[in-house]
């Protein structure tokens, strides 16, 4: 039983900011493995950002120097800061967590990025 909740997504110019934050339900969260993913239309759903059990990050090479995750484990929140974002960006933004082998996911959150 595991709920993910996407928030923070909108329209933005290129060049600007935006803060996603992916919620867990329940009291109890674990150290799992979290990450935000990114699709659009005729595409696979692709990795943008992963934050390890250790709290080691990873980010797609696209993103990389702009993006940054992290994550609250009180708050049972992550957080995925989005700076400089350009129109190939935009995408359903899914939050992703790993437990027990199985791949949980929220229900995306749109960010659209103009030129």
């Amino acid at each position: 039983q595991v709920q993910l909740v996407e928030s923070g997504g909108g329209l933005v110019q290129a060049g600007g900011s935006l803060r996603l934050s992916c919620t867990a339900s329940g009291s109890i969260f674990s150290m799992n493995p979290m990450g935000w993913y990114r699709q659009v239309p005729g595409k696979q759903r692709e990795l943008v950002a992963g934050i390890t059990s250790i709290g080691r990050t990873n980010y797609a090479d696209s993103v990389k120097g702009r993006f940054s995750i992290s994550r609250d484990n009180a708050k049972n929140t992550v957080y995925l800061q989005m700076n400089s974002l350009k129109p190939e960006d935009t995408a359903v933004y899914y939050c992703n967590l790993y437990k027990g082998a199985v791949n949980y996911w929220g229900q995306g959150t749109q960010v659209t990025v103009s030129s």
